[in-house]
């Protein structure tokens, strides 16, 4: 049975896509099987795991509004060794079409459930806005994974989110649970990060990773090229501290 996580973050510009990609490609790497989905109309988890959203027959929309199903839609990303169930503009249509459906806060949840043997995790990159599709990958989730930069504005949206997830837990999937804060675009020479980055230490303990993600140039740099920072530059530091996190997810679950 697949463990299902969702990267979210209210905020936008926090790095939600490079670490879904990262991730997925990481655990990859570590002998997973890993099914990416793309809960973004933007597509840039899709282009950044290789694959053209431009050229895509059936992508996540088709598969939300019951048109097709995961096993149809889903690609292989070459680069990184892992599945994507691809997104693409079409997406934002179905925040409005699933107003008018049954059931419509875990489509996605049912649509996953028809390949939830076949993988061991499904990572859900969810758009920054608490919409119908951030829902969706919400009741669909077991936990939650939250990339957040080390600066004053991402206490204040990190408390929103908390509570978004609690409502989420108590009314509708009861499963839900944070299973860590990542703290990504790390710089250590800023005295805020470090400030920051204690007083989550202080405040969540053990929900915060071990893992922190530095900035770095070559994760910003391997989506152009279609590729994860993992594979794009295995040795560069920002690869070197995903892959460092993929082995602390696979620990962290084994542990739930």
């Amino acid at each position: 049975m697949a463990k299902i996580f969702c990267v979210a973050n209210q905020k936008g510009g926090v790095g939600k896509t490079t670490t879904a990609v990262n991730l997925a490609a990481g655990l990859a790497q570590l002998g997973q099987r890993v099914l990416l989905v793309d809960l973004d109309p933007q597509g840039n988890a899709t282009m950044g795991a290789g694959i053209n959203k431009a050229e895509l027959n059936t992508s996540i929309y088709e598969v939300l509004l019951g048109m097709s199903d995961v096993k149809e839609a889903r690609k292989t990303s070459e680069t990184g060794k892992f599945d994507v169930l691809p997104a693409n503009r079409e997406l934002a249509g179905a925040e409005v079409e699933m107003v008018e459906l049954d059931n419509r806060e875990k489509r996605l949840k049912d649509a996953l459930s028809a390949v939830d043997a076949e993988y061991d995790f499904m990572l859900i990159d969810c758009p920054p806005a608490l919409s119908m599709l951030t829902l969706n990958g919400l009741c669909a989730a077991h936990g939650v994974i939250i990339p957040m930069q080390c600066e004053y504005y991402a206490l204040e949206g990190l408390s929103d989110l908390v509570n978004t997830i609690k409502k989420v837990h108590a009314n509708l999937n009861p499963d839900l649970k944070i299973i860590g804060l990542l703290r990504v675009m790390f710089d250590p020479r800023m005295t805020l990060s470090q400030q920051v980055s204690a007083q989550l230490e202080e405040h969540f303990g053990d929900k915060v990773f071990k893992a922190i993600i530095p900035r770095n140039v070559r994760l910003a740099e391997a989506p152009s090229y279609g590729m994860p920072g993992v594979t794009f530059d295995p040795a560069s530091k920002g690869a070197q501290a995903y892959i460092a996190f993929g082995a602390e997810m696979v620990e962290r679950i084994k542990a739930l």
